[in-house]
C-alpha cells in the first residue's frame, strides 16, 4: 500500500479500519522510525475536522515524538497542546493521555505541558465530560512529576 492509500484509510468512514491501522502504525513507531518520514503529512491530520482522524493522528505522532531529531515536533507542539482542550472531549482526553510519552522522549517541553495542563480551561464541556477530563489531567500531571523524579 502507498502512503496516500494509508493516508485515505486514516480520513475515511470505515472507523474500524482505520482505528486497527493508526493502532498499527503507532506500535510499529514506537519499535522504529519507519514512519517518521511522514511525520509532516500525520502532523496535517492534526487540524482536520473530523475529531477521530484528530485522536488517531495524535496517536501516531505521540509515537514517533521519539525519532524527532530534526526538531519537527517542536514547530508543532503549540498545535498539539491546543488539543488538550479540543472541542471534541474525547479528542482532549486523547491528547491530554499522550502528553507523558511526550514529555518522556523530550523532557525539555515538560514546563509548557505542564503549564498547558494546569491552564487548561474545562468550562466549555458538558458537566458529565469535566471531571473525567480533570482526572485525566490530574493523572497526567502526577506521571510527568514521576519522570521529572527519576533523575533526582
Amino acid at each position: 500500500m502507498d502512503f496516500d492509500a494509508y493516508v485515505a484509510c486514516l480520513t475515511g468512514k470505515d472507523a474500524k479500519a482505520a482505528y486497527a491501522l493508526a493502532q498499527q502504525i503507532a506500535e510499529e513507531s514506537r519499535a522504529s522510525d519507519a514512519w517518521y518520514s511522514h511525520f509532516d503529512e500525520f502532523a496535517a491530520l492534526l487540524s482536520h475536522k473530523n475529531s477521530l482522524v484528530r485522536n488517531r493522528a495524535i496517536t501516531i505522532l505521540t509515537a514517533n515524538v521519539r525519532w524527532d531529531g530534526e526538531g519537527k515536533f517542536d514547530a508543532l507542539l503549540d498545535e498539539f497542546l491546543s488539543h488538550v482542550t479540543d472541542v471534541k472531549p474525547i479528542t482532549a482526553r486523547q491528547c491530554v493521555a499522550a502528553l507523558p510519552e511526550i514529555a518522556e522522549a523530550k523532557p525539555e517541553f515538560i514546563p509548557r505541558i505542564r503549564t498547558a495542563l494546569e491552564r487548561a480551561d474545562l468550562s466549555g464541556y458538558p458537566d458529565s465530560m469535566q471531571p473525567l477530563v480533570l482526572k485525566d489531567i490530574v493523572a497526567a500531571l502526577e506521571k510527568i512529576s514521576a519522570l521529572g523524579n527519576r533523575g533526582a
